[in-house]
């Protein structure tokens, strides 16, 4: 039986910092997520560039760019808006990451994986 949630403590998302992964067995046997905080709100999205199908991170947890101003590609550079997911620089202009509901509240972080599928919602 697969979950329809995730849940996390807000303490352990720090506003830009590192990002906190997790597995998407729904998407397959190696997917997975990761739950990022910008401008106070946490945002999730599955962990696959919109222009190749590889993981963002370079370093596990590691999405943000050096001025922290955008999620980063590490293989080819591509920024993302970490509020909307919308490519904004690199080979998947127009495109945007796969997002995952999410809704924060008593301290918790709770990830919504329900209707959560493949390739859906990027383009």
């Amino acid at each position: 039986m697969t979950a329809h949630h995730l849940q996390f403590d807000s303490h352990d998302l720090q506003e830009k910092g590192l990002g906190l992964r997790f597995k998407l067995p729904q998407l397959g046997e190696h997917a997975t997520g990761f739950l990022v905080r910008y401008e106070g709100k946490a945002y999730a999205y599955v962990n696959q560039c919109a222009h190749l199908p590889v993981e963002l991170d370079w370093k596990e947890g590691e999405f943000f760019t050096l001025n922290k101003d955008y999620l980063i590609c590490a293989t080819h550079g591509a920024h993302y808006q970490p509020d909307t997911g919308h490519c904004v620089l690199g080979p998947c202009q127009g495109k945007r990451l796969q997002s995952i509901p999410v809704t924060e509240m008593n301290q918790q972080i709770t990830i919504h994986l329900e209707g959560l599928h493949g390739h859906g919602g990027r383009k």
